[in-house]
């Protein structure tokens, strides 16, 4: 065989290992949602996949530019490569409500789906308990939304008392929503960048990292939508300023795919070295 037909051979050889790896690593399913029970008994008994995310998303209003189920669409994605990365979890059927305080629901705002408080923590209570009768031996409680996070850490403490004795654990990770809030907000001020609280620059830019397709969750008039300000702690809105109102608190305009994925690996590594840490800190007693 000619050297140069041998060596575009072996390139393309290559390549088409290089692609089948790849494409073998998308194909990997973590959630539970999209596997049938067969698969699911043998994630968990043959593959030791005995840890299950059980992650809260929410479906409320994000500003003119974003679609509702932001933070829904967002938790599918980051808990499958939370899942991926532990390497021993699965993923349950993300959950699509929040605790939304201050009126979520308006009909200013169509078509937000607010919990109250013991609603939300009775629904993940129930699902815990679902989780615990599946074989799953670890179950962390995570959370996109703001509302809702006291509510998980009380909740995993309950839970994890009533099943520890059984073998089974119960564990909240709040850093995949608090320390990377403070990191991206330290990283927005060293970029002299505006802080974003709801539907700014840290929930555009995710959306727009991780959206299929475009415009598919961010219309363009991101660009040029302006929120209301984030206020620090104690301050009050200047009433000779006339508010926006819009349901965006911070400026989406900066927003990147790139700032998104920045978003995207804090989320993720934040949420993998806690869980690694709470499992561990249990079975090394």
């Amino acid at each position: 065989m000619p050297k140069l037909t041998l060596t575009v051979s072996v390139l393309l050889s290559t390549t088409i290992a290089i692609a089948y790896a790849q494409r073998a690593e998308k194909q990997e399913q973590v959630e539970i949602e999209q596997m049938t029970y067969p698969e699911i008994y043998s994630a968990i008994h043959d593959h030791g996949k005995t840890t299950v995310l059980v992650y809260n998303g929410g479906t409320e209003q994000r500003g003119p530019h974003a679609v509702l189920g932001g933070h829904t669409l967002m938790a599918h994605a980051i808990a499958s490569m939370i899942a991926r990365k532990l390497g021993n979890a699965l993923v349950a059927p993300v959950l699509p409500f929040s605790v939304n305080p201050a009126g979520g629901v308006d009909a200013k705002w169509p078509g937000s789906v607010a919990l109250a408080p013991d609603l939300f923590q009775k629904v993940n209570e129930a699902v815990v308990d679902s989780m615990v009768k599946n074989g799953f031996k670890n179950i962390v409680l995570l959370g996109d939304h703001g509302g809702g996070q006291a509510e998980l850490g009380k909740l995993a403490e309950t839970m994890d008392a009533k099943y520890g004795p059984q073998g089974t654990h119960v564990y909240f990770c709040g850093d995949v929503y608090e320390k990377s809030r403070l990191e991206l907000a330290d990283w927005l001020t060293s970029k002299r960048l505006p802080l974003s609280n709801h539907a700014g620059i840290s929930d555009t830019s995710t959306m727009l990292y991780l959206q299929p397709g475009r415009e598919q969750w961010v219309r363009n008039i991101y660009k040029t939508t302006i929120g209301d300000p984030v206020l620090s702690p104690g301050q009050r809105p200047d009433p000779n300023v006339p508010r926006v109102n819009n349901g965006v608190t911070g400026d989406p305009r900066p927003s990147t795919p790139e700032i998104g994925k920045l978003v995207v690996e804090m989320k993720v590594n934040n949420a993998v070295a806690q869980i690694t840490r709470l499992i561990g800190a249990k079975t090394s007693r």
